[in-house]
């Protein structure tokens, strides 16, 4: 929680709070920017930090309280608490990285245009604080909405203020300012900053261009995480798409496509943009979570059921399930699993096991459900995963352990991830007692509280150490609570109780906690004591097609629209978060992420479709969702590849301009190649298009930790057991892979784990 100290109205609508946030506060650097988020059911909303205390840990935030979200945290008064507080995020001002004797020979013009005055300010103190000049032209609409002004004379080397109706200072707008200065003055400007509305900050490019002067813009447009997670915030660069908050917030302004920026700023960032989305998607924009107590399961008798079928599992009837999110698979109950578990073989060389990433030993948990011993077979488990119930679920079992299974050769495989489901389950239902051994008084730090730092942080904290996961989100749980849907993997239920068993082996959490902005890991091993970092902060950087009208409104990466859904709750009324879902989906991509993309989108109300370049059978995601996908009215639009996608004089998408293609040799991934046929270009009725072709590692550590190596493809270089170049730093899961599995991450961090023990034990000893 992070208590306001002061909060103090500057006009009507202007409302300026002190925080406290002592971290952030050490770490923030001029025109960088931070999230807060008010409640459980708030908004994240992105603010430039106006100003910071270091020796006091405070941070300064300025907004103009427009709409609802912003309407409700100026109802917080001093001695209340913000529930998050992220930062600092983006990037610093470029000029803190030049030479202050450089610096000095330049003739620098800062333009500040209403709320824009905040940002502004630390960076002109920054100029003052180093001995450098700048001058500030501040524009307002009218005298009451003028802010800053007494300490912007403190800093500045000559304010300019000026008001669009004249009742303050010069009369008119900035740019006629400008004008006055450069033409009418005898200034020269050596480069121009300008922050403000992104209607102002276009026509001071324009000006600026006229004059052929350097201009910079800090874009802050909507941010769902401000980590470069979901892609929200992307904008075009001259030819290039960048995300503001990873690449950004300044720009190049004469770069800029401001038209492009403020339509998507327009669709959730405004109350007009918040009225016509719901009245545009209609029953789409918003869903109840549908009871299921009247649902249809079927139940199937256990009697004379062939060896070679596996004991089938209860779940929703599919029409019900597509209109809630409550999970889809109910689970065996102990006769089911028991039933099932009587199916293994118990093989002396159980190649089930070869197919594990952390090596269960499969046969012998499954037979003490035979026995009914579930606690014994709980045992077995926890000593290979500390996160089974989650395992369970969403595992690909086809391709590893099951797709090992001698049964699975004239017949099916045991259901190995249904009874670890079952298991992890009654785990999760009764107190479980794990062994630990005695502390030994060596501190680890985790980034990331994903599938690979868990796993890391268990496993440690079972072997004695101290061990603190930092984590960049509110909630922990990385892709499991954001990229997940709850109809296959309950947070509540499952990944925060799953979560809660780590904390009882005494691991320490941190939310809010961006490694790479925040902190840095240089600081974690020389100031804070930790003897080793592991790196597991995921792949989250979305990749897009780079076709024509990939920036309209209603164009999503599915990190966003699942983010949107899954960690910020967009979907249920309660909740502030706006979600685009339209009316017509295409999901573009044929693995677990586009499925659970797809299906969140039909739950939503909407027509949803999965547009994949090659066949069904060369779908990446498991042959479980893609069959729920099925059973629940998915349509699946194959060998369709999209050329173009379409939109209307506002910026919105109303179709796609598709392609067929036929199945050729196959390609280096060992799948068909993709051919396209000519004069089969066809349009495809749309209004939202989701992007989930994959994902990227985030820069955020490997660009601010020294000596630490990275390949081609932006991944963290390290070896099998996680050791990268930098010594004692270690890395596995996505960070290292890229996007890949939640076990192989898991699998990975098991390696990592044992390797910082030795790494540790060989230089204490």
């Amino acid at each position: 929680m992070y208590k306001i100290l002061k909060k103090e109205w500057l006009s009507e609508k202007i409302c300026l709070m002190n925080i406290e946030a002592k971290d952030l506060a050490l770490a923030a650097k001029p025109g960088q920017f931070l999230i807060v988020k008010k409640d459980e059911f708030g908004e994240r909303i992105p603010l430039t930090i106006c100003d910071y205390d270091r020796k006091n840990g405070t941070v300064t935030i300025v907004f103009f309280v427009l709409g609802k979200s912003t309407k409700d945290i100026g109802t917080l008064d001093e001695g209340d608490f913000f529930q998050d507080v992220v930062g600092p995020l983006g990037v610093e001002s470029e000029f803190l990285h030049e030479n202050l004797e450089n610096l000095k020979n330049k003739k620098v013009l800062f333009v500040a245009g209403g709320v824009g005055t905040a940002p502004v300010y630390p960076q002109v103190k920054w100029f003052h604080e180093n001995g450098l000049k700048a001058d500030v032209i501040i524009g307002a609409k009218t005298k009451n909405l003028l802010i800053l002004e007494k300490e912007m004379k403190a800093v500045a080397e000559n304010l300019y203020i000026t008001t669009d109706d004249g009742s303050y200072g010069y009369h008119g707008l900035v740019t006629d300012v400008i004008d006055d200065l450069i033409k009418n003055q005898g200034k020269k400007y050596d480069c121009v900053v300008a922050i403000g509305p992104m209607i102002m900050m276009k026509f001071v490019c324009l000006k600026t261009k006229e004059y052929n002067i350097k201009t910079t813009v800090s874009l802050n447009p909507l941010m769902v995480d401000g980590t470069g997670m979901c892609g929200a915030c992307r904008v075009r660069i001259g030819d290039k798409i960048k995300f503001a908050c990873v690449d950004g917030p300044e720009f190049d302004g004469h770069l800029v496509d401001f038209d492009e920026a403020m339509r998507r700023q327009m669709m959730y960032k405004t109350e007009e943009g918040r009225a016509l989305l719901k009245e545009n998607d209609g029953d789409t924009h918003s869903a109840k979570d549908c009871p299921i107590d009247n649902h249809e399961e079927e139940y199937t008798s256990l009697e004379n059921l062939p060896k070679n079928k596996r004991v089938p599992v209860r779940e929703q009837n599919p029409i019900i399930r597509a209109t809630n999110f409550k999970e889809v698979t109910f689970g065996y109950t102990l006769e089911e699993a028991q039933k099932e578990a009587s199916r293994c073989l118990n093989c002396k060389n159980p190649l089930c096991m070869q197919g594990c990433p952390v090596s269960i030993d499969i046969p012998a948990f499954i037979q003490e459900i035979k026995k009914g011993n579930i606690d014994e077979a709980g045992k077995i488990l926890m000593k290979y995963t500390s996160l089974p119930a989650v395992c369970g679920r969403v595992c690909p079992q086809e391709t590893q352990c099951e797709g090992k299974c001698i049964l699975g050769i004239k017949g099916e495989a045991v259901a190995i991830g249904k009874l670890e489901k079952f298991v992890g389950d009654y785990l999760l239902k009764n107190s479980f007692e794990i062994q630990i051994s005695k502390k030994n008084n060596h501190k680890v730090a985790v980034i990331g509280s994903g599938p690979a730092g868990l796993t890391v942080a268990g496993d440690l904290a079972k072997m004695g150490y101290d061990v603190t996961i930092f984590e960049a989100l509110h909630k922990t749980g990385g892709v499991l609570t954001y990229g997940i849907p709850e109809f296959r993997l309950p947070k509540d239920e499952v990944v925060q109780k799953e979560i809660d068993n780590i904390k009882k082996l005494g691991v320490t959490f941190k939310t809010n906690e961006i490694i790479g902005k925040t902190k840095l890991i240089d600081k974690l091993l020389d100031e804070e004591g930790f003897e080793a970092v592991f790196i597991g902060s995921g792949a989250g950087l979305p990749k897009f097609m780079n076709i024509p009208g990939e920036n309209l409104n209603g164009v999503l990466s599915a990190n966003e629209f699942l983010t949107r859904v899954n960690l910020m709750k967009g979907y249920l009324d309660e909740y502030e978060t706006p979600i685009k879902v339209g009316k017509k989906v295409a999901v573009i991509g044929g693995g677990n992420v586009a499925m659970d993309a797809v299906r969140t989108a039909k739950r939503l109300g909407a027509e949803a479709h999965i547009v994949y370049r090659r066949s069904e059978k060369d779908f990446p995601a498991r042959l479980e969702e893609v069959h729920h996908a099925k059973e629940e009215g998915i349509i699946i639009d194959a060998l369709t590849l999209p050329k173009e996608i379409l939109g209307n004089e506002k910026g919105e998408v109303i179709g796609m301009r598709c392609i067929k293609t036929t199945l050729g040799e196959k390609d280096s991934s060992g799948r068909a190649s993709f051919i396209e046929l000519e004069n089969s270009d066809f349009i495809m009725d749309v209004d939202t298009v989701i992007m989930a072709l994959g994902t990227s590692p985030n820069p955020l550590i490997s660009s601010t930790t020294k000596n630490l190596d990275i390949n081609k493809w932006k991944c963290i270089v390290a070896d099998d057991n996680g050791q990268t170049s930098r010594e004692g730093v270690f890395a596995g899961g996505d960070a290292v892979s890229g996007a890949a599995t939640v076990i192989l991450a898991m699998g990975a961090g098991k390696k990592a784990a044992k390797a910082i023990d030795e790494y540790i034990k060989f230089k204490n000893n």
